[in-house]
């Protein structure tokens, strides 16, 4: 793994913050595991505690998966439809851990579902989000064939946020292979959009990078795994990868 070096703090009014599903289920092999969102909420809590705006998106991996369905033998288009609707689920019980500390929060989808979370209209979100509201956006983009990494960055970039952080498991970075498989693994303290997509580099999908970068919004890689670690980035704490142009 790299070294963990203190940063330079960064200061931001607005950010998304993207996470897998599969984040969400801890030890488990499948589901939600409620302890792991509560630790989450907490990472968020400290941001917002911070006065920084917050935007979620979170995969829905950890329930179904569109793409594994598919390969399965399932329709594309159907599978991706189930993909989106695992994430509501997972924005459903992310917004319960904010709202018992206390943080008001809005579920927001790209799918109708009136009785359960509200429609994506983009006024309307940045009007919570002023209103210091965590705005956790589910069903991807409401297509087929979009990841939620692309949805990520399409959100950022509608909400006007000044980066997005990825939180992933177990890596505190962006790194040239895998570390949790090769002891000589290196780990980048930055990063260029394109290198990201000549090296095939593990950050999102190829099309969320280069709406990235069309809109030059940097992505900063971090482990989820690191208590403090959303937090951390912002006051120049801890390790991890900036992805920028």
């Amino acid at each position: 793994m790299g070294d963990v070096k203190a940063a330079t703090p960064v200061t931001f009014k607005r950010v998304l913050l993207k996470i897998s599903g599969e984040a969400l289920m801890g030890d488990q092999g499948f589901g939600l595991h409620p302890p792991t969102v509560e630790r989450i909420a907490a990472e968020v809590e400290k941001v917002h505690q911070l006065g920084v705006e917050i935007c979620m998106v979170i995969g829905g991996g950890n329930i179904f998966r569109g793409l594994q369905g598919s390969a399965q033998g399932m329709e594309r288009t159907t599978a991706d439809y189930m993909g989106m609707i695992a994430t509501v689920m997972n924005a459903l019980a992310m917004q319960s851990s904010l709202e018992s500390r206390g943080i008001h929060s809005r579920v927001i989808t790209a799918i109708r579902m009136d009785e359960v979370a509200e429609p994506y209209i983009r006024r309307r979100a940045v009007r919570h989000l002023e209103k210091k509201r965590v705005c956790i956006f589910a069903a991807g983009t409401g297509n087929p064939y979009f990841t939620t990494d692309t949805a990520a960055t399409l959100r950022a970039n509608e909400m006007s946020c000044e980066a997005i952080f990825m939180g992933k498991n177990g890596v505190d970075g962006v790194y040239d292979k895998d570390p949790r498989k090769h002891e000589d693994a290196k780990r980048y303290e930055s990063v260029s959009y394109d290198e990201v997509l000549t090296r095939n580099l593990k950050v999102m999908d190829a099309s969320a990078i280069a709406l990235a970068r069309d809109n030059s919004k940097p992505i900063y890689v971090f482990s989820l795994d690191e208590p403090g670690g959303f937090c951390g980035i912002l006051r120049g704490e801890g390790a991890y990868t900036r992805v920028h142009a």
